[in-house]
């Protein structure tokens, strides 16, 4: 075998040849976002790194064991944060629940693996109150600009959208007028999985909307993006973070936040509201009421506070 052969086999880590046809069946057979899917392959390259530290390049999946799962869990503990971990195992988990169903291998080392448990943390969002002073600023930017001003109307579009309608942001840069219900004030959005669903925004978010459609599209039909860039481009996600720093430093709230935040004041504040917890559900597109469920523990965290301040055998 020449040097140059050496360095090759060198370059091949354990469950390259795997994840490869793992990450075919993800394309093909499963609808997961780019995300998830991007995820799943960092878990297994990260899995195949720590491998090969210990076994040759040639050691085969059917080989691994939960000793080896329990020994990665181990050791990646002292650098993760418990969220990433989960995330983590989640997608060795699946991996390896697909390698069993091709017959690759014969058991899941992962399957019976406990994981440490997640820390219960709530959901930061925006009081009502300083909810209305995000939008009040916007609204006031627009009435002082010109007419014409493109950002500003462009901005108050975005978070009336991202607060009245509780979109993902992903979901937000997504949107084109085609997906715009103008009749009923509603939009449909593909969130995570592919999964359709209609969203109500409310007469504001629509009248913005039509608004920056009016005076600001370049295009206005059905495949043209809503929300969009001084060229007319599609906006990046980055750009409305970056955007709603901005705005909530104006407005003189916590700069923290991020345009998730905002969907998280949408849920919390409807069941503040009296709203029922399966229609909450529906509107985020939650696959799982549990992942819902977290809203009310901020809404019942609120209430104690509320209580223990003011009620006098508190």
């Amino acid at each position: 075998m020449d040097a140059d052969q050496v360095t090759e086999e060198k370059k091949i880590q354990p469950l390259q040849f795997e994840a490869a046809l793992f990450s075919q069946h993800l394309l093909e057979e499963r609808r997961l976002s780019p995300n998830t899917h991007r995820n799943y392959l960092q878990a297994i390259e990260a899995f195949g790194l720590w491998l090969s530290r210990d076994e040759p390049n040639d050691f085969q999946a059917e080989s691994i064991h939960p000793t080896h799962a329990r020994g990665y869990l181990i050791e990646i503990q002292q650098t993760l944060a418990r969220t990433t971990i989960r995330n983590h195992f989640s997608g060795l988990r699946t991996f390896f629940k697909f390698l069993l169903s091709r017959q690759l291998i014969q058991t899941n080392p992962f399957q019976n693996l406990t994981l440490p448990k997640l820390d219960k943390k709530l959901p930061l969002f925006l009081t009502e109150k300083q909810a209305l002073a995000l939008i009040a600023q916007t609204d006031s930017t627009v009435q002082d600009s010109p007419a014409n001003s493109f950002l500003q109307r462009r901005d108050q579009m975005i978070i009336l959208l991202l607060y009245g309608g509780g979109l993902r942001v992903s979901e937000l840069v997504g949107l084109n007028y085609g997906a715009v219900g103008f009749q009923d004030a509603t939009v449909r959005v593909r969130g995570k999985g592919g999964k359709e669903r209609i969203c109500p925004i409310g007469q504001s978010a629509l009248n913005a909307i039509t608004a920056f459609r009016d005076m600001h599209a370049k295009d206005g039909s059905f495949p043209s993006p809503v929300v969009i860039n001084r060229g007319g481009g599609r906006l990046s996600v980055r750009s409305v973070q970056s955007m709603l720093k901005k705005r909530l430093h104006s407005a003189a709230l916590p700069g923290d936040l991020t345009p998730h935040k905002l969907r998280h004041s949408f849920a919390t504040h409807l069941l503040d509201q009296g709203a029922d917890l399966r229609a909450v559900q529906e509107l985020l597109g939650h696959s799982s009421l549990s992942s819902t469920q977290v809203y009310t523990h901020v809404s019942v965290a609120r209430l104690k506070q509320t209580h223990e301040k003011a009620h006098p055998r508190a």
